[in-house]
């Protein structure tokens, strides 16, 4: 645990997020640099359940003597921990990263969840084109470097989560895919959103077309069309484009409520939107999707998440998280977690809501920051609604690090702090 001088706490906590300077965040981030030697690993042979990856990773988290020993590779994790390392002093860990994923593909025909052989019956939200496309940019690869990695993360596409019998069973409705798992049990294909546990799908996961995983395929899609475009094959390019519009028609046809202006996950088997406001419900803004107008009623419904803190998951407590012996659900009100917050303010960037993404980006920071001047440790999940009560727990311990709190909160320290100065 850090020492903390008492006169200075009291003084970086109640600053305003929106005065927050490089000095303010300067120790955070500096501990941030230095943790990252505790979470990577390298095995580069299988090693009992424990795949072998040819690269170094990251792992999510690590505590001394924490029931949670992390030794895997993490698919959305991954993601989330790179983008705030893609710098040219982490290039070969980042490209490495991207390698391993690229390599479980290969092999085991799925990224899962994890690099561990009892974690192949599922995956983890789809990120892989979006994390090849920022690498590609980022340090200005060349075409051979993409052309194999799109052509994995093709595979990926095609196998995975447009697959329509077992193992992979997801494509089942008006062209859309679901959360699954191969032992088809909800709670596992629930633990492939990520969200697990949530009440968006109402412990009937299998039941429902996540707005976010087809806002994340539609982005493939459109990563896809830009590929072949960089390729010179305009006529590929056009068949990708053709296909992410469909996509896009059914999204907007089953999942976009006018009336509460915002989407929403799809009950397929009972052919109906879930009820459940979520911030799933904005990745269609971090995709592309939405037109102006959508735009405008969702970042005023973006308002019903915000507290003091930053971003509730969903917009008020559920009935089953006040039901003793229900199953808990982090994710939802009140926590708020880095990489939802990330998706969301990349979304209204993209819209042009520039001033809304930095009064939530700094809310973050703050909220991050607070917890580490008093505790000395960032968090996997906040509370944003009482920033300096706990977190609400969920079904597996809560955890102190934690890579994508880190990766995200150096990000948007990037973007909203030193780009300011």
């Amino acid at each position: 645990m850090i020492k903390k001088n008492p006169g200075s706490l009291v003084k970086k906590i109640f600053r305003r997020s929106e005065d927050l300077t490089a000095a303010d965040v300067a120790e955070a981030r500096q501990y941030i640099a230095q943790y990252w030697q505790k979470l990577e690993r390298h095995h580069p042979k299988d090693d009992d359940s424990l795949y072998g990856l040819p690269k170094p990773y990251l792992v999510p988290a690590h505590e001394e003597g924490h029931e949670f020993d992390f030794n895997e590779m993490y698919y959305w994790d991954t993601y989330f921990m790179a983008i705030g390392l893609m710098d040219d002093g982490h290039k070969d860990l980042v490209l490495g990263m991207l390698e391993n994923l690229l390599a479980m593909q290969k092999r085991l025909g799925i990224i899962p969840n994890a690099s561990r052989a009892y974690l192949t019956g599922r995956s983890q939200p789809p990120f892989l084109t979006t994390f090849i496309f920022e690498l590609y940019d980022r340090y200005k690869l060349d075409k051979k470097w993409l052309k194999a990695a799109i052509d994995i993360a093709k595979d990926e596409y095609q196998t995975v989560w447009m697959g329509s019998v077992k193992p992979n069973a997801r494509l089942v409705y008006r062209g859309l895919s679901r959360y699954y798992d191969i032992n088809y049990l909800h709670d596992l294909a629930e633990a492939e959103s990520g969200w697990d546990m949530t009440p968006r799908f109402s412990r009937k996961a299998l039941n429902y077309l996540p707005v976010d995983l087809n806002s994340l395929l539609y982005k493939y899609e459109i990563d896809f069309a830009r590929a072949e475009r960089i390729f010179d094959d305009k006529r590929e390019a056009a068949k990708w484009e053709n296909t992410a519009f469909h996509r896009k028609e059914s999204i907007d046809e089953l999942m976009w409520s006018n009336i509460r202006g915002m989407y929403f996950d799809y009950n397929y088997a009972k052919e109906r939107r879930g009820s459940v406001a979520s911030l799933a419900g904005f990745y269609p803004m971090w995709a592309g999707i939405a037109d102006d107008k959508q735009a405008r009623q969702m970042v005023r419904a973006l308002r019903r998440f915000e507290h003091r803190g930053g971003l509730s998951t969903t917009d008020s407590q559920q009935l089953n998280q006040m039901v003793p012996g229900r199953m808990p659900t982090q994710w939802a009100y009140p926590n708020g977690w880095a990489p939802l917050h990330y998706v969301i303010i990349k979304g209204l960037q993209r819209y042009d809501y520039h001033a809304d993404a930095e009064r939530i980006a700094r809310k973050w920071i703050k909220t991050n920051l607070d917890w580490f001047n008093q505790h000395g440790v960032f968090l996997e999940k906040y509370n944003v609604v009482q920033p300096d009560k706990p977190p609400m727990k969920g079904v597996y311990p809560s955890q102190t690090g934690f890579g994508w709190t880190n990766a995200v909160f150096e990000r948007l320290c990037q973007e909203f702090i030193d780009e300011r100065r």
